[in-house]
C-alpha cells in the first residue's frame, strides 16, 4: 500500500512538472516571437481587427493600422487586408472601419469583413488570398498576439511572418505586458490542444 502511494505521488509530481515545463516554454516563445519584427516583401499585409466604435478604430486597432500603413509605405506589400467582423448591433465591421481609416491615408486596402476571432479572421483572409493567388503575408497585431496569429496563419497555408506594433495599450506598462503574455500563453495552448480560438469575439484589448 505504501509503495503504491509513493508511486502515485511520483506520477502526479512528474505530470505537474511536465505541465509547468510546457507552460513555461510556451510563455518564453510568446515573449520571444513578440520581440521579432519580420517584414519580407510579401503579397499582402494582414491587419487583425480589434474593437471599433461606429467606424472609429479603438486605440488598439489604430496602433495596428498605423503600423500597417508604415509597412505599406516602406514597400513591404502592395496592399493591406483588414479583417474582422462586427459585434451584434454594430453598424460596421472591424474590417470596414480599418479599411476606411487606411484609404483616407492613401493605402491600397482590401476589406475582409468576416471573423469573430483570430482564427475565423485568418480563415477568411486565406480564402481571399487563395482566390487572388496570393501566398505570402506579413501579419500585423500586438506583440504578445504574434505567436498565436502566426501559427494560425501558417496552419491555414499562408506563408506568414509577423511585424507587431510597438504602440498602444498592450505595451504601455510592464504589468500589462506580463498579463498579456499569460493570457496568450493560455490561448496558444488552448488552440494547440483543441484547434479552436478561445476568444469571444471583437473587443478592445
Amino acid at each position: 500500500m505504501l509503495f503504491a502511494f509513493r508511486w502515485v505521488r511520483r506520477l502526479i509530481s512528474a505530470v505537474v512538472l511536465v505541465v509547468l515545463l510546457v507552460v513555461g516554454a510556451t510563455a518564453v516563445s510568446v515573449w520571444w516571437v513578440a520581440r521579432q519584427d519580420d517584414r519580407p516583401v510579401s503579397d499582402v499585409i494582414i491587419v487583425l481587427g480589434a474593437s471599433q466604435f461606429d467606424g472609429r478604430p479603438s486605440s488598439v486597432f489604430k496602433a495596428r493600422l498605423q503600423h500597417a500603413r508604415a509597412l505599406f509605405e516602406q514597400g513591404v506589400a502592395p496592399r493591406v487586408l483588414t479583417v474582422g467582423g462586427g459585434a451584434p448591433g454594430d453598424r460596421t465591421t472591424e474590417a470596414e472601419a480599418g479599411a476606411a481609416f487606411l484609404e483616407e491615408r492613401d493605402v491600397v486596402t482590401v476589406a475582409v469583413p468576416e471573423g469573430r476571432n483570430t482564427l475565423e479572421s485568418l480563415e477568411a483572409a486565406q480564402e481571399v488570398m487563395a482566390a487572388e493567388g496570393w501566398t505570402t503575408a506579413v501579419v500585423v497585431t500586438d506583440p504578445w498576439h504574434s505567436l498565436r496569429s502566426r501559427t494560425m496563419a501558417r496552419d491555414q497555408g499562408i506563408d506568414a511572418q509577423t511585424s507587431p506594433t510597438r504602440a498602444g495599450p498592450s505595451v504601455r506598462t510592464r504589468g500589462t505586458q506580463l498579463r498579456y503574455i499569460a493570457r496568450e500563453t493560455a490561448a496558444y495552448l488552448y488552440y494547440r490542444a483543441l484547434g479552436r480560438s478561445g476568444e469571444a469575439g471583437p473587443r478592445a484589448i
